[in-house]
């Protein structure tokens, strides 16, 4: 059976940590700007949210409790459309339907469980639980989580440069540019097995 890989921020998901905070921006700041290479590390499964939060707490002068219970509120409450969760779960019975995404460990702590993941996927590939990301050594964890052949294998991802590294490898990739983009690609993916 032939693997389709499906990232997660960007391309199902635009919902952002601590968005629900009046401070957004300058955590965002504080965090992806500043500090991008502890926003990587966290990804790569080198620091806890809970770090993360007391670190921004300490470079901001914001509540730690207050935004560690925002953080929680908003990793619960990140918004997948139903309509590409339902085509997701379709698609499982012409694919192994893998969540790859590159994140922290809020996304396997909070978010899988309040959304239910696990119900519409395969299986999760969570780079902080790799302690890399897709696009290290190669691509690799594509590699690791493919069943099957890797030439066989399709991604659905809105960054370029995980597509180039996909591609690299021999898999047929798909860049989408919004969640509508995302729907598209994957009833056109679910009407073309229908065909066959």
């Amino acid at each position: 059976m032939q693997t389709l890989f499906i990232d997660f921020d960007g391309t199902i998901c635009t919902d952002r940590f601590w968005r629900s905070h009046p401070q957004y921006a300058r955590i965002q700041q504080t965090l992806f700007e500043t500090n991008p290479q502890l926003a990587n590390d966290w990804m790569r499964g080198q620091y806890s949210s809970e770090y993360i939060n007391q670190f921004i707490a300490d470079h901001t002068g914001i509540n730690y409790e207050e935004l560690w219970d925002l953080f929680v509120a908003d990793a619960e409450s990140m918004h997948v459309p139903t309509s590409i969760l339902q085509i997701c779960r379709e698609l499982q019975s012409h694919f192994q339907v893998v969540l790859i995404t590159g994140n922290m460990d809020c996304f396997s702590r909070f978010t899988v469980p309040a959304l239910q993941l696990e119900k519409y996927f395969d299986t999760i590939v969570n780079s902080f639980d790799e302690q890399k990301l897709k696009t290290d050594n190669g691509g690799e964890s594509f590699v690791h989580h493919c069943h099957g052949n890797i030439t066989d294998a399709i991604l659905v991802e809105d960054s370029p440069k995980t597509i180039a590294v996909f591609c690299e490898l021999g898999g047929t990739a798909h860049q989408v540019e919004s969640l509508e983009h995302t729907l598209q690609i994957l009833k056109t993916l679910y009407e073309s097995t229908n065909r066959d």
